[in-house]
């Protein structure tokens, strides 16, 4: 393992990944807990709370130097990996998924989908983004996925944003689409 700072995914306790991200940035680490809001209602009111787009997950950038403060940080239960080496979360997967939580659009958890034709946006605050496109109801939705937690989430766009990729740039996807979306968004 280098010493260059990676993108790990922690596992934590249930409904502590608030906690462990702020014990973690208090150590100085960087951290990255996407959100999303939900509004939940109860008999006498109705509230929008934050959820983690991933339960139980936290991703930390970190180098083999911060491996004991991260598994030693109350909630957390184990950094991710692959054999006897933590598993790297590939950048292009985290930068997507911040990209889709700072903007106003609708994210939301989504069945893990990683195969199909894929499709890139083409303008706007995800320029450049793949992911997988469907439909969902009456809108055009991005699914962007984490292929080592087999994990997605759902970012509602434009159909007149996304275009196709061509074969010769599926060569080294992060993301893949479906041949379902393109139906939906009429081409």
């Amino acid at each position: 393992m280098s010493e260059e700072p990676v993108w790990w995914a922690l596992y934590t306790r249930h409904q502590h990944e608030k906690t462990v991200a702020e014990v973690l940035t208090a150590k100085g680490l960087e951290v990255f807990l996407p959100l999303y809001h939900s509004m939940r209602r109860w008999k006498d009111r109705r509230k929008i709370i934050s959820l983690p787009l991933f339960p139980c997950y936290v991703f930390v950038r970190g180098g083999v130097n911060y491996r004991l403060p991260i598994i030693t940080t109350p909630g957390v239960f184990m950094i991710l990996s692959k054999g006897n080496h933590e598993a790297i979360i590939p950048e292009a997967e985290i930068e997507a998924i911040r990209s889709a939580v700072e903007d106003p659009l609708h994210v939301e958890p989504h069945p893990f989908l990683r195969c199909g034709e894929r499709v890139r946006i083409r303008r706007g605050t995800l320029e450049g983004v793949e992911g997988i496109l469907v439909r969902k109801k009456n809108t055009i939705r991005l699914i962007l996925s984490v292929d080592m937690l087999a994990l997605s989430v759902s970012v509602e766009i434009d159909a007149e944003d996304v275009e196709p990729v061509s074969a010769a740039q599926m060569e080294s996807p992060v993301f893949r689409t479906t041949a379902e979306g393109y139906a939906s968004a009429g081409w």
